[in-house]
């Protein structure tokens, strides 16, 4: 269907614009008409080929994490006061300043009119909502309580942006650091030093060995700086196409649990997500057998997905899920496999796991400060031995220089 650019205007006369892809221009005006809105131009942006084509190089349907969290709580505000589903649609793609994702809510309306399930209409769209959103939103829909399983994504798809917020936030500077520090000494080392060194290895004097190591480097960078340059872009893309693989995405994930700082990290933000995810899913009408299918494929490492699908797999033979993560104690510590086995005997698992989720949750949070706090000193120390072993290199000639003078 053909993408269509319109301006209307209300029966007050207040001039709308907005874009629609419908099947003809008879029916754009028919469409506007049920929403009391008069067509007054419209004209073809996009054939629905050329779109088709483009849209694979350009595609501006990127969503970020806070229009989802907007567009769902909003919804779910609509729609727990009284607003048909078509309706609150409609009011979000007139508000949603993104053109990408406004012509996604109105594909998902028009959907919706058609006769289409609401989770029919968002499992269109797999790159923007996950396949969590759209299994809940769908028990939503036969348990008659859609708007409260709405609040409960907008509450998970919250604490899952601060979360990554704050991981992002506390390494932020360190790597700005790093960064304009290496930079830094690459171009000292092509546009200063050389000139500087040649003084030095002209004289007469014999060099101290820490400025016979920078002459070196120096040369190094200067003359085969940009092979190594290119050997390194050539390992970087070797090692990125390893690990897209199946069996190196699998030892690439065991390696990043094993790194001394990193590894924890990773663990406790996968327990989260695990946990909270499986608190929602629980509150709804959704198997348990397909809860855990559903949260292997959230994951972020490839072992805890696959203890979730070996999870699911023990659950069709009677086996409690927490026996299956007991096996695994290097990724589900005590602590998580014994307060799944109290919920799962008592009957208040989606309560406990929601328990859990909040300590790793300000596990995760506490750790990042305390890395922050850690991280600084330790790059201002770095920062401050490099400073020192130029200017040791640098001085210490200049001062023989003049003792032979």
């Amino acid at each position: 269907m053909p993408l269509y650019e319109y301006t209307a205007r209300t029966k007050d006369g207040q001039a709308k614009e907005g874009r629609l892809t419908i099947q003809s221009e008879k029916e754009l005006a028919e469409h506007l008409s049920s929403e009391n809105l008069i067509l007054t131009s419209a004209k073809v942006v996009m054939s629905s080929a050329k779109k088709g084509f483009f849209s694979k190089f350009f595609s501006n349907t990127r969503v970020s994490h806070i229009q989802k969290i907007f567009f769902t709580q909003n919804l779910q505000v609509m729609i727990r006061t009284g607003f048909s589903l078509s309706n609150a649609l409609n009011t979000l793609a007139i508000q949603t300043p993104s053109k990408g994702f406004r012509e996604i809510i109105m594909e998902m309306k028009q959907d919706v009119e058609s006769g289409k399930t609401f989770s029919d209409a968002i499992r269109k769209h797999k790159k923007i909502f996950s396949e969590l959103f759209v299994n809940m939103v769908a028990a939503g829909e036969v348990s008659g309580k859609l708007d409260e399983v709405l609040n409960q994504l907008t509450v998970q798809m919250k604490k899952d942006h601060t979360l990554i917020a704050k991981i992002k936030s506390a390494m932020t500077y360190p790597v700005i650091v790093v960064v304009a520090m290496i930079g830094l000494i690459i171009a000292m080392m092509l546009f200063v030093l050389p000139n500087l060194l040649s003084v030095f290895e002209e004289a007469s004097v014999e060099l101290p060995t820490p400025t016979r190591i920078l002459i070196a480097i120096t040369n190094f960078v200067s003359t085969q700086g940009h092979w190594a340059l290119l050997a390194i872009v050539i390992i970087t893309v070797i090692l990125l196409r390893i690990i897209k693989t199946e069996r190196g995405k699998y030892y690439y994930h065991l390696l990043l649990l094993k790194v001394p700082i990193a590894g924890p990290i990773i663990k406790k933000v996968n327990l989260a997500r695990f946990t909270r995810s499986l608190s929602s899913l629980l509150k709804t009408d959704i198997p348990i057998v397909q809860t855990l299918q559903i949260i292997s494929r959230t994951l972020g490492n490839v072992h805890y997905r696959n203890v979730m699908v070996e999870a699911a797999e023990q659950v069709k033979k009677g086996v409690s899920i927490a026996k299956t993560l007991e096996k695994r104690p290097q990724l589900f510590p005590a602590i998580v496999t014994q307060m799944i086995n109290v919920g799962e005997e008592s009957g208040t698992l989606d309560t406990i796991v929601a328990e859990v989720a909040q300590f790793f949750e300000e596990d995760v949070d506490q750790t990042m400060q305390n890395l922050s706090t850690i991280i600084e000193p330790v790059l201002m120390l770095g920062l401050g031995a490099g400073v020192a072993g130029l200017a040791v290199s640098i001085i210490l000639p200049i001062y023989n220089l003049s003792e032979a003078f």
